[in-house]
């Protein structure tokens, strides 16, 4: 299993330089960082485990034969995301062009592991509400929901992967912590640091 390292500007600037004059150090580093979420991002798109898995590999494995283009990205993780995500797409080209317009109508979010209540100090029970309540979020609502909290992509950087304005992510995750707090009730109050704009 891959460290799950939270990336910040100042690193993955450095990544950027360094990868591109073939440090596999560097790009080892960004792999391990990323390679969780973006597997699982793949999975919400294909809902399939092997084919998510290759899909973070292919990934990768382009960006280290370009390695000399990632100085020209101008921000790492919408650059990732977007790849997923059209990566990720292609593996579901067998499908009449609409299905993969809306292919985001199939996602399945799930929450990850390091969220379990035993490390947030809530419930489990109160845990499981969230849950629920995420897994019947809209489709569009919930894939917001799960770049934006569960991996912590900025609205500015959600809209770019998904090809939406920054308005709809708004909108989006207002109704996700309508629906949670109404799902967890007078409990909601104890975490709202969770659910605040980025």
């Amino acid at each position: 299993m891959h460290e799950d390292i939270s990336p910040d500007n100042v690193f993955t600037e450095k990544w950027k330089h360094l990868i591109a004059v073939g440090n596999e150090d560097a790009f080892r580093q960004m792999f391990n960082a990323y390679a969780p979420r973006l597997t699982a991002f793949a999975y919400s798109i294909t809902k399939n485990r092997e084919a998510a898995v290759e899909i973070m590999d292919e990934v990768f494995v382009k960006i280290w034969k370009h390695k000399e283009q990632l100085v020209q990205v101008t921000n790492i993780t919408t650059y990732l995301y977007t790849a997923t995500k059209n990566t990720a797409l292609n593996f579901l080209s067998h499908k009449s062009r609409e299905t993969q317009l809306y292919a985001f109508d199939f996602i399945n979010v799930e929450l990850r592991e390091e969220e379990r209540p035993d490390q947030q100090l809530i419930s489990s029970e109160i845990f499981s509400k969230i849950k629920k309540a995420v897994d019947e979020l809209p489709p569009k609502c919930k894939i917001i929901f799960k770049l934006v909290r569960e991996d912590g992509l900025k609205y500015k950087e959600a809209a770019e992967v998904l090809g939406v304005s920054e308005k709809t992510i708004d909108a989006q995750m207002v109704i996700a912590v309508k629906r949670i707090g109404e799902a967890v009730g007078r409990y909601f109050d104890y975490f709202p640091a969770r659910f605040q704009k980025k």
